[in-house]
């Protein structure tokens, strides 16, 4: 397991995003060299865990719980496969191309040891927006997005340090539940009964996805 690219977004004026400026960071490039990782603050006031990386819409994206975006390059190719076109490393806005790893299929709370020094910590799949629907291009990318179920991950940063293309990723910690992140992905979109399992997570899950699972078993039990 390995990462294939670290991948910056530079702030961009489109015609295609609710930002009140029109702004996004979504189009991200592989970076060269070392880039440092690092909690960025509290959602709504930090913005992207990776330095150099624009977040503009901190009502939705970055803080400590998102601070990173992971993709698996296998996903990507899947995705080529699939739309008849290619996609580069990033062309999903995340931040970290990863091969030879499950990230959807990865646990809530598992934790990467990316390099020698990053910690990561998963927290939940990535929601699909109209700005990424403007940024691909694609006919109801939403929908489709959302009926596959491989979303990527957020993470959040444990440990801080500096990650570069070819290091190394090794699983140091997996938790002893089965909530994966496509689990808990179908449970905030398009399978709501499944949102009382999610709690079995615990505290390593978004604490926002927390709420709803909570807010929902109070309402229908789980």
């Amino acid at each position: 397991m390995k990462l294939l690219s670290v991948n910056l977004g530079r702030r961009t004026r489109v015609p295609y995003t609710d930002h009140p400026e029109g702004l996004t960071g979504i189009d991200k490039r592989p970076a060269q060299g070392p880039v440092r990782v690092a909690a960025p603050g509290p959602k709504g006031v930090g913005a992207s865990g990776v330095a150099g990386d624009d977040v503009c819409s901190t009502r939705y994206h970055g803080g400590d719980d998102q601070a990173v975006y992971a993709v698996a390059r296998e996903d990507l190719d899947d995705w080529e496969r699939e739309l008849g076109r290619p996609l580069g490393n990033g062309q999903f806005g995340e931040n970290l191309t990863t091969q030879g790893l499950d990230v959807s299929g990865a646990l809530i709370g598992e934790r990467w040891r990316i390099g020698p020094e990053v910690v990561l910590e998963v927290t939940s799949g990535r929601i699909p927006c109209a700005t990424f629907q403007g940024h691909l291009g694609e006919r109801q990318w939403v929908k489709r997005f959302t009926a596959k179920g491989a979303p990527g991950a957020y993470l959040r940063v444990i440990e801080p340090g500096e990650v570069r293309a070819g290091d190394a990723i090794e699983v140091v910690h997996r938790p002893r539940h089965e909530v994966t992140v496509a689990l808990q992905f179908r449970a905030v979109t398009t399978e709501r009964a499944l949102l009382p399992r999610l709690l079995e997570a615990g505290e390593a899950l978004h604490p926002e996805w927390a709420q709803e699972a909570r807010k929902y078993v109070a309402k229908y039990g789980g």
